[in-house]
């Protein structure tokens, strides 16, 4: 890539930091101050909800990085929107909505941006720690500016594994897949906000992440920064993912042996974002 070019991602991946880390703290404030039960909620389905923190959050967003990069086009989770051309900013305001309305501080605010079929930008800011965790497509994976690193595992018995359900697959698919891992003596655990899973991948706290299907403002900005930190990443093309979702697979390079048939069953193989 051009110079221009790399410039023009570095000054979007600073304003995505910023715009992350504040709308992230605004939203966990916003939560705080609520008296329980007093969100607004309102039922899109068996597992989608959406509240007014939500809204104002993805409003937040937008407004912070299209008044600094008005040619970019938008696509959130609450607005829709489509990809563009010049770059596109793919965006779930509070991921892991459940969590957050309940009061379980496993939630976060995923922005991703995109150009062409690559993602170059990925930003992640995590409620639990208060932390934002980034890549730039080439230049590794970062948490608050510090180096992160996917897990070296290499024994089963040691790994712990982080698995996605959603209502639009089969359950009993899930329940044979997690006796699976579990006969293989390892531990898993079901969080309910991809973006999250996805840097636990990337941070080696856990050592594998997989779910059957997400949309991509779920997966897209968490899927690079675990490539970026050197774990294994299978995913369908980005444009398919714009248009449908689809699965993701994010794994610690050790155990590339013991996931290989999770691969096999999504028809998949490891890519670059």
């Amino acid at each position: 890539m051009n110079a221009a070019f790399d410039a023009a991602i570095r000054a979007r991946a600073e304003a995505a930091i910023t715009v992350a880390l504040e709308v992230g703290r605004e939203t966990a404030r916003f939560r705080h101050d609520s008296a329980p039960g007093s969100l607004a909620v309102e039922n899109k389905g068996l597992q989608d909800f959406v509240t007014v923190a939500d809204r104002r959050a993805e409003q937040a967003i937008r407004e912070g990085l299209l008044s600094r990069f008005p040619d970019d086009t938008f696509m959130g989770e609450e607005s829709g929107g489509r990809s563009g051309e010049g770059g596109t900013w793919v965006v779930d305001p509070i991921d892991g909505t459940t969590n957050y309305i309940r009061g379980f501080r496993h939630w976060g605010v995923s922005i991703a941006f995109v150009v062409g079929s690559k993602v170059e930008i990925g930003v992640v800011y995590d409620a639990a720690g208060d932390k934002v965790f980034h890549a730039v497509r080439g230049g590794g994976a970062f948490k608050d500016g510090l180096p992160v690193h996917a897990a070296a595992t290499v024994d089963p018995v040691n790994a712990l594994v982080i698995l996605g359900h959603s209502r639009k697959t089969s359950f009993d698919d899930h329940l044979a897949l997690s006796r699976r891992l579990h006969e293989r003596g390892m531990d898993y655990r079901r969080m309910g906000a991809a973006a999250i899973d996805l840097v636990r991948v990337a941070e080696g706290a856990a050592d594998l992440y997989y779910e059957r299907h997400l949309n991509a403002w779920d997966m897209l900005a968490g899927a690079l920064i675990a490539e970026e930190a050197g774990a294994m990443v299978a995913m369908p093309p980005v444009d398919k993912l714009l248009e449908d979702g689809g699965p993701v697979i994010a794994h610690a390079p050790g155990l590339a042996g013991e996931f290989a048939f999770i691969l096999d069953i999504e028809g998949l193989a490891p890519v670059a974002i």
